[in-house]
């Protein structure tokens, strides 16, 4: 039988999947990649809560560009060209 960590575990995996990384390996490369696959993660959820009416357009927009600009604060601060 599962334990709640092995539960907590799978639904961890399951809400926010993780794809391996095969580019050049640089730990920069790496954090970035990680970074990214976050912000895809959350918009994601973002056209879903506006797709069903939870949020607004402008809400979904607003909380996208904020993202957005929080991924691009991440590679000039990885100083990632």
């Amino acid at each position: 039988m599962n334990t709640k960590a092995e539960f907590l575990s799978d639904l961890c995996d399951f809400l926010y999947p993780r794809s391996p990384y095969y580019g050049q390996f640089k730990p920069e490369y790496l954090a970035f990649n990680a970074n990214l696959q976050d912000f895809s993660q959350r918009v994601n959820y973002i056209c879903g809560l506006q797709t069903n009416g939870k949020i607004s357009p402008e809400e979904a927009y607003k909380q996208i560009h904020h993202l957005w600009k929080h991924l691009k604060h991440t590679k000039k601060a990885l100083d990632i060209s």
